[in-house]
């Protein structure tokens, strides 16, 4: 089988180690185990056997994670999984067939576009509209969809714009959805990192044929720990614990404890805390440093540590991520890589000095292109 090149992910890996500035990173710069642990936990890190656990998450993660959704939900309806993006992969290879569609939101961060396609699955883009606050408008949805559609598939809050899916949006997804008797596949990793400190309303549980995906490598700061999961009906969770089997098996038996920990509702609001202060601080810094730029304009997200700028040069997104990197050593990812073409994606969840001195850089670039 042939795998379509997954282009953001590609460029990353190969150059995110080789750059003086990356901000190409869409998460918050990760905590430390001597941050998130007490020295007690610590010591009981270092005498943990590393044995194989519980292959689906022990029942303390699981139950940490049904926590975190005003729903009805038990630990049959969570999977533990190796980061959000296992939980990506299992939900599009349990429940989608060669020659099946699905529609999907763009701009985004395509992994399961890539794999979709790479499996013979039919994939319709519909696109959020920045005029209208990067949302879906559901009559498009609507016109778009068709009785050979097998699942509508979201990121909220979006990846690359930060901008959270309106309730009354959510409400006419969730109608077409049950009018069509398909699936609902919402990638939620972002949630937890709103600049506003209230999380957002989540797809789970919202219609018997809902997947919800998340993981702690963005809002939470614990890329490291490979930790994330997927939420649905006890019969997917139980297909997807089943394909699971033959991926990775289980988690990290020390991930998961260390995540079953920090996961307690005060510990967990305190790193959220922690995160929407960091991004806060440094999206002002960001802003400030683009109001005077005009070869770019800043699209001012609502969560997570990334922003969609539009680029007001006679060049492309490609190229100029590449002669950004390769002339003042500075990461971004192209729009190209998440759908929409004209746009550059930043990270800003990094230390503050560090995106101080990368915007220097860019700055710099920018002026060379007046």
């Amino acid at each position: 089988m042939r795998f379509e090149e997954f282009q953001l992910e590609r460029n990353q890996s190969l150059f995110e180690n080789e750059v003086d500035y990356n901000l190409s990173e869409s998460g918050v710069h990760p905590l430390k185990i001597s941050e998130i642990l007490t020295s007690e936990e610590q010591e009981q890190v270092l005498d943990t056997e590393l044995f194989y656990g519980y292959t689906n998450g022990t029942p303390q993660l699981r139950k940490r994670v049904i926590d975190m959704y005003d729903q009805n939900l038990s630990l049959d309806n969570v999977l533990i999984t190796s980061g959000s993006a296992e939980a990506n992969f299992l939900s599009i290879m349990t429940q989608l067939e060669r020659g099946d569609e699905i529609i999907y939101m763009v701009p985004n961060y395509l992994q399961i576009y890539h794999l979709a396609r790479s499996f013979g699955i039919d994939v319709k883009t519909l696109p959020i509209r920045q005029e209208i606050g990067w949302q879906w408008d559901p009559d498009e949805l609507k016109t778009i969809v068709s009785s050979n559609t097998k699942m509508i598939v979201v990121c909220n809050p979006n990846n690359p714009t930060g901008a959270i899916m309106k309730n009354e949006v959510m409400d006419r997804v969730i109608e077409i959805a049950e009018d069509l008797d398909c699936w609902i596949l919402s990638d939620e990793v972002y949630r937890g990192a709103e600049l506003n400190g209230v999380e957002c309303r989540s797809f789970a549980g919202a219609t018997n044929k809902t997947i919800v995906n998340a993981g702690l490598s963005k809002a939470y700061s614990l890329p490291g720990l490979r930790i994330g999961w997927t939420v649905g009906s006890k019969a997917y969770i139980d297909k997807a614990w089943s394909f699971h089997d033959f991926t990775v098996i289980n988690v990290s038996y020390l991930s998961d404890w260390i995540a079953s920990r920090i996961l307690t509702e005060e510990r967990r609001r305190k790193i959220l805390d922690r995160t929407k202060d960091h991004l806060n601080h440094n999206l002002d810094l960001l802003c400030d440093w683009a109001a005077d730029l005009p070869s770019i304009t800043l699209s001012r997200p609502e969560a997570a540590a990334i922003t969609f700028a539009k680029i007001n040069l006679e060049m492309s997104s490609e190229e100029f991520v590449f002669d950004l990197r390769d002339h003042h050593s500075v990461l971004l990812t192209a729009g190209k890589w998440h759908g929409l073409e004209g746009y550059v994606r930043f990270g800003y969840g990094t230390p503050t000095d560090y995106v101080e001195s990368a915007l220097k850089r860019v700055k710099s670039f920018l002026s060379d292109k007046k």
